[in-house]
């Protein structure tokens, strides 16, 4: 491994470890404000934190090929916005259902976004290779152990972080139909402010928002904006520079077992022997998933060689 490669790798791990127990943040946080506040004031930092490098690229951007132009301008706010209202439904069900489940398990059930992905493509006439279906089935399985009771129910925080799931996978697909579109860190920033605004529109109506119980959360607060946001997304994209797309994705979905281990060390939280299994084998499914592709392509290349 070359010095290049595993700068990126380490990188990637600190961005996982940052989103894992991102988690424990934002259940410690809605012990002082309502989730729906807590989203919108981090999303609020989260943007703030991307205008210093916006700044940094904006050289960069013009060169690229993104002018700035009314149709440029309306294609990012359009997109923008529709990301956006992705992310406020994505965040606010992950947020609510942490009021009812643990770290760990949210950050499980989350991670099932990048099995979800693929499978959705289905609707684009998009073909998943074989190992996704197998990586499917492995998560689909873990999420029996990990959420299903004896009476096959299902605790409404987990169902809510299941709901979610779909939603976050809608959000990386939207990302990926925009991005060659426009600036990604531009829109990135749009999409932070609308999440923002939905959230604390919402927080304001439903919730007592109050400075006082803004500023009790700030540690938390700071951590999910800034840390999470921020800082985490500025890492994924200078790392993602040299990693290899595959060794990226298996250790990105760490930030599940990193959510299960922040939940245990700060929140006193306990998995269960069943509920461990489970972990394994979600997992598992992730990192199946993730590699498929790229398995599947070298057996085709091998094939094709032998011919």
């Amino acid at each position: 491994m070359d010095l290049r490669t595993f700068r990126s790798n380490t990188l990637l791990l600190i961005t996982a470890t940052i989103w894992g127990f991102a988690f424990v943040a934002q259940r410690l946080g809605m012990d002082h404000v309502g989730p729906f506040t807590f989203n919108g004031v981090r999303f609020a930092l989260g943007a703030l934190s991307l205008i210093p490098l916006m700044l940094i690229t904006r050289k960069h951007t013009a060169e690229a090929g993104y002018p700035a132009s009314r149709n440029t301008l309306k294609k990012l706010l359009s997109g923008g916005l529709m990301a956006g209202g992705a992310l406020f439904t994505g965040a606010s069900l992950q947020q609510v259902g942490l009021l009812h489940t643990t770290a760990g398990n949210a950050g499980f059930i989350t991670g099932l976004y990048v099995v979800i992905v693929p499978l959705m493509g289905l609707f684009w006439k998009q073909r998943p290779a074989g190992g996704t279906w197998a990586g499917a089935a492995l998560a689909a399985i873990g999420l029996y152990f990990l959420c299903i009771t004896d009476r096959f129910t299902i605790a409404y925080g987990d169902f809510l972080e299941l709901i979610g799931a779909f939603f976050w996978a809608g959000h990386v697909l939207l990302i990926g139909w925009l991005s060659p579109r426009t600036d990604a860190l531009r829109l990135a920033f749009v999409q932070f402010v609308a999440c923002s605004v939905l959230s604390l529109i919402t927080g304001f109506l439903i919730e007592t928002v109050t400075l006082e119980g803004i500023l009790r959360a700030g540690v938390p607060i700071l951590y999910g904006g800034l840390g999470s946001v921020g800082i985490a997304y500025t890492l994924q994209v200078v790392a993602q520079k040299d990693a290899h797309p595959a060794h990226a994705a298996i250790i990105l979905s760490m930030e599940s077992p990193f959510a299960a281990l922040g939940g245990w060390l700060l929140l006193d939280e306990v998995l269960s022997g069943r509920s461990l299994f489970g972990c394994g084998l979600m997992l598992s499914g992730m990192i199946v998933s993730q590699l498929a592709p790229y398995l599947f392509r070298s057996e085709s290349r091998r094939a094709e060689a032998a011919l």
